[in-house]
């Protein structure tokens, strides 16, 4: 029997109007519905029936972790620098890490990830390969110092997630601990009745090799995924890449040298030519750990500085400024040319082939260069897929048009490999009796997160509308009048609470049915049983929030269509 939530009892105070700084629409109804308060920017108080929620999707995600032979624990939030030097990611994280010093000015941290403790763990605890397999995992508070706090609890300086790590002693191992994070990711979201998708993703400050993306489409999303209805590819922008594919042999002519004053950007380069941007070679500066680097793009693209530092971490990418330029006279600011940058290196994307012929500075005032080919008049140092992606790009697959959505990222996956490993020393006596070297995987589910996604996907104009296997009451049951009503509703409420099903009874005192009526509709739960006029009959009007659907019954048929759909 479940014990009957009481809405003249739960703190749960509804808003009439969106909260002034609320931009997405789960921000602006966990909050209208009580679920939700903000204590300071990015931290965020969750109130009974959100935290009811947030357990909910916190049961199902363990249950599944369990499924798969993970074992729970929990470490701390408050960590020790020193695992972290090991690692570099006290300096990697930047001033995404919260530090901080005790009263003996020793140096700790608020744990964004925890790859290194749980290393350390594993590294006490498992000495044999027998003792491999392991997978460990937790759901535990990790804290980010996000520049910009926004969207509510879709991204926060403190948030929930799940995390795990899977120890093996063979790369086949690792391979296996994967797919089964994979699959079990899977029943998780389909079971949290999710709309998700898998792509495929970098690595980012994580290291390792192989990542998957599991993104629930929303516009409130800050994430931008491409994929091709033609073959069913799919990726984050960031790990989408373009084949690099040298020019035809093609006699271009020599480098001819052009006029172009005051022509510092590409449209006005373009314009006062008379030619495409696409001609154009664009050369955006930028500072890696402080050293100056070019990186050449097509003159109509532009350059994704996210891509750009994925694929140059951990180093720091920042664009220049005109403070940069004083003691360089080699680099003339809107006239920088790849030929003849001797003391720059020069990244380029693949779109700047061998055997491609630009338009470009000639790395003087007012002047740039036509005919300068790649390969014959510059050298690219490395090649990165630097682009941002555009709708219509090629599919990496099979050459099809692209398509842009955005998304919430709501899971990812790695195979850490040796990364960790390595920098603690973590070996194991293998079947040989030699020390071998564990391999790890990491794995991550944003907790607190998938509440905000769940929202943002199922919400409609009347309010929140939660799946069964979140939402914090299975019926909610309202009592639209006085005494009768209350009295059927009592009724209701009770006979559906011994049959097992979690109840929300609305009995508050003084307020008008369409009050009462409206927080149903905010609030979400997935059906709502009225006791309305025609109480005294004891029929009940049944509504179905997601459809809309009503249908008037006697309360005994109302229970049973409830407690055996």
């Amino acid at each position: 029997m479940q014990h009957v939530q009481r809405m003249s009892r739960v703190m749960a105070k509804t808003l009439r109007e969106d909260p002034a700084d609320a931009e997405t629409l789960s921000h602006k109804l966990l909050v209208r519905a009580g679920y939700v308060r903000r204590s300071s920017a990015g931290v965020w108080i969750w109130l009974p029936l959100g935290k009811k929620v947030l357990e909910n999707v916190s049961r199902v995600v363990r249950e599944e972790m369990d499924a798969i032979g993970a074992q729970e624990v929990l470490l701390p939030a408050l960590l020790p620098r020193e695992p972290y030097e090991v690692s570099g990611r006290w300096s990697e994280y930047g001033d995404l890490l919260f530090r901080l010093k005790d009263r003996k000015g020793a140096d700790y941290l608020l744990g964004p990830t925890h790859e290194e403790i749980f290393t350390q763990v594993v590294k006490d605890q498992c000495a044999s390969y027998k003792d491999l397999p392991v997978t460990l995992y937790q759901i535990q508070t990790k804290y980010r110092d996000e520049a910009r706090p926004r969207s509510g609890v879709l991204r926060g300086r403190e948030f929930q997630m799940k995390d795990s790590y899977s120890f093996d002693v063979s790369d086949e191992g690792l391979a296996e601990s994967y797919r089964l994070h994979r699959e079990a990711y899977v029943r998780i979201f389909t079971r949290l009745g999710l709309d998700h998708r898998i792509v495929s993703a970098v690595s980012g400050a994580m290291g390792g090799s192989a990542s998957e993306e599991f993104l629930a489409p929303a516009a409130a999303g800050e994430d931008t995924f491409a994929s091709c209805a033609a073959c069913g590819y799919a990726a984050n922008t960031e790990a989408v890449t373009f084949a690099l594919v040298p020019a035809g042999e093609v006699d271009h002519g020599p480098v001819e040298e052009l006029d172009t004053p005051d022509t510092p950007t590409i449209e006005s380069l373009a314009a006062h030519l008379g030619v495409p941007a696409s001609a154009t070679l664009k050369n955006l500066l930028v500072k890696v750990d402080g050293e100056i680097v070019a990186v050449g793009v097509p003159g109509d693209r532009e350059v994704d500085l996210g891509k750009l530092g994925e694929h140059l971490a951990p180093a720091v990418v920042e664009l220049v400024t005109a403070e940069d330029f004083v003691d360089r006279p080699d680099l003339v600011r809107g006239y920088v040319g790849p030929q003849g940058l001797d003391k720059v290196r020069y990244l380029a994307d693949p779109r700047v082939a061998p055997g491609t012929a630009w338009v470009t500075g000639a790395n003087r005032a007012d002047t740039h260069a036509r005919n300068v080919v790649c390969g014959r008049d510059f050298e690219v140092d490395r090649y990165l897929d630097v682009v941002v992606v555009e709708p219509g790009d090629p599919c990496p697959a099979c050459g099809s048009a692209l398509s842009l959505d955005r998304a919430i990222e709501v899971g990812h996956i790695f195979q850490l490999g040796r990364k960790y490993a390595d920098a603690f020393g973590l070996d194991v006596l293998g079947r040989e009796g030699k020390p071998v070297r564990v391999t790890m995987g990491s794995y991550g589910i944003g907790v607190s997160r998938l509440v905000a996604a769940l929202a943002e996907q199922t919400a409609d104009e009347q309010g929140l509308c939660w799946p069964d296997a979140v939402a914090p009451a299975d019926v909610h049951v309202v009592a639209a009048g006085k005494a009768a009503q209350l009295a059927l509703a009592e009724e209701a409420a009770a006979a559906l609470a011994a049959a097992g099903l979690r109840v929300l009874l609305d009995d508050r005192a003084g307020l008008s049915p369409g009050v009462k009526l409206t927080d149903a509709e905010l609030l979400g739960v997935p059906r709502i049983l009225v006791a309305g006029r025609r109480s005294a009959e004891s029929v009940v009007e049944l509504k179905d929030r997601r459809t809309g659907t009503r249908e008037e019954l006697p309360l005994p048929q109302a229970v049973t269509r409830l407690t055996h759909p």
